[in-house]
């Protein structure tokens, strides 16, 4: 029986940062998809993930990350990707969110930075949305708290925990599949979310319900 449900923050209760990044990728030139493609390369290894682990500071990660651009054979500004972070909340998401909290343990599982206090990079309105839900769902499990991030194992694991649930107990929502196969292998239901309308209607399909 379906008692927890799990949600992705960015891309899910959120507009995806991807979006973000395309739109820089088109104003400077560059192949489409370029920065995922960095932040993909190695990925228990890069710039990306040490940040979102919280083992590397900001200035850190700036320079690496101007690395492995360059690795590829572009000029990427690490700062103006950070940018690309700031999204905004899809109400409809939250609305669903509040009803679900009613009868289900939901939490927000989310790979996402430390809040960094610079005002250029517009890393506050991100954090700040991850606040506005704080009060609604029963757990946030941050990587950048915990230094684990998905698709490792151990994120899911600790986020079980944490909840004191089962996975076979859980629906877990993310916008990446990547992040969805290890929790699926857990024993989870999964649901990958191509947009707002599609998620919502597989998970009413899933809980047998309408999400109003």
């Amino acid at each position: 029986m379906i008692t927890t449900i799990l949600f992705d923050f960015g891309g899910v209760i959120t507009t995806s940062p991807f979006d973000g990044f395309a739109a820089y990728e088109r104003e400077i030139g560059v192949p489409d998809g370029l920065i995922r493609k960095i932040n993909s390369t190695k990925p228990n290894e890069n710039a990306w993930a040490q940040f979102e682990r919280n083992e590397v500071e900001k200035e850190q990660f700036l320079d690496l990350f101007a690395q492995e651009a360059l690795a590829l054979g572009y000029e990427i500004d690490p700062e103006r990707v950070l940018q690309c972070l700031s999204t905004e909340v899809r109400p409809n998401m939250v609305r669903v969110l509040k009803q679900l909290s009613q009868t289900y343990t939901t939490a927000i599982l989310t790979n996402n930075l430390m809040e960094v206090p610079d005002t250029e990079t517009n890393l506050g309105p991100s954090k700040e949305h991850l606040g506005s839900v704080s009060a609604i769902v029963h757990a946030i499990i941050e990587s950048s708290k915990i230094g684990v991030r998905k698709p490792d194992l151990t994120f899911y694991e600790i986020a079980c925990d944490q909840l004191n649930v089962s996975p076979n107990e859980c629906v877990f929502l993310d916008d990446l599949g990547i992040n969805l196969k290890p929790a699926k292998s857990m024993g989870m239901t999964t649901i990958k979310v191509i947009s707002e309308n599609q998620a919502l209607h597989d998970l009413e399909h899933v809980l047998s319900c309408t999400l109003t």
